[in-house]
């Protein structure tokens, strides 16, 4: 789910080591076409600390960059496109199985390839995972059923936390508790991004090509 299509996953396992290099995970890249007729095409990459799950501007704007060296030594990508990385988000997707497990006791929507149970489409709060000998399976509490459900990782095409108090607490508290670090880390930044005085704290960091 970090990539849907071939082109995604070639571009996906070239950005990982840059990621990487920056101690950071990519959790997930979109190549999308135009938003507008004419228009250029839509790079997404949304990316985060490998520490705590998050990522502030100056990690944005470090990641944007060395990204698009990259693209401009290899021009893996025809045509014009504009480049966007970004946070996550608190509503955020869930793109790997340790997501399921790192978000345990959230409610998340999980969308399928395939019907179990005569749906596609699941909404409840996650119990973690579990490992079976057919693969890595999601727990699930779902509304109204006594006994958690499993769902193979593998059948899962879409999958992000919902937005509601519970998710704003956490986040809020998470905030305040790294809020510090990351203002001192924006502070120390002295390289020449171009957009950085227009940019907040997990707000996209755009490059056009």
């Amino acid at each position: 789910m970090r990539a849907k299509t071939t082109e995604e996953r070639k571009l996906l396992e070239a950005f990982d080591p840059i990621a990487e290099a920056l101690e950071l995970d990519i959790v997930r890249v979109r190549l999308q076409g135009s938003r507008e007729p004419g228009g250029s095409r839509f790079l997404q990459i949304m990316a985060e600390r490998k520490s705590d799950g998050d990522i502030n501007v100056t990690q944005c704007a470090r990641l944007s960059r060395a990204i698009s060296a990259y693209i401009d030594e290899v021009d893996p990508i025809p045509g014009e496109f504009t480049l966007e990385v970004s946070s996550p988000g608190i509503d955020r997707p869930l793109t790997r199985l340790k997501d399921f497990e790192t978000y345990e006791g959230l409610e998340a929507r999980i969308e399928l390839d395939r019907l179990a149970e005569g749906r596609k489409r699941f909404r409840g709060i996650l119990a973690g995972i579990e490992d079976t000998p057919e693969g890595g399976h999601i727990a699930i509490d779902l509304e109204g059923e006594e006994e958690t459900a499993l769902i193979p990782f593998d059948w899962v095409i879409d999958a992000k936390l919902i937005l509601n108090d519970e998710l704003m607490k956490r986040g809020a508290e998470a905030r305040a508790s790294r809020g510090d670090e990351d203002e001192e880390d924006d502070e120390d930044f002295d390289d020449d991004f171009e957009d950085d005085e227009d940019l907040e704290d997990d707000e996209p960091a755009n490059d056009d090509k």
